[in-house]
């Protein structure tokens, strides 16, 4: 049951993150669901040792979309530098 909340959650996390990068239109829900899971994991890099907070996608928590959507928009705003040269 946890992969498929990981799925719903991560789908909705790299979609809200692709509307904040405004690579909405470039991107599929298969794309933003990787976007999304992996935004959590990098996510919970950052806000782990800062914040001391973690969440995950497995059990759906306001806390866990919060820091997946903060991570996927980190995730994107790294890719976008590097296929365009800026961040947004």
């Amino acid at each position: 049951m946890g992969w498929i909340i990981a799925l719903i959650v991560g789908g909705v996390a790299g979609w809200l993150a692709s509307m904040v990068m405004n690579r909405d239109a470039s991107m599929g829900i298969f794309w933003n669901i990787v976007v999304g899971i992996i935004g959590s994991v990098l996510g919970n890099l950052i806000a782990g040792p800062l914040l001391g907070v973690s969440g995950s996608v497995q059990e759906f928590s306001l806390t866990g979309l919060i820091i997946a959507i903060v991570g996927a928009v980190v995730l994107l705003g790294i890719v976008n530098l590097v296929q365009r040269g800026r961040v947004r």
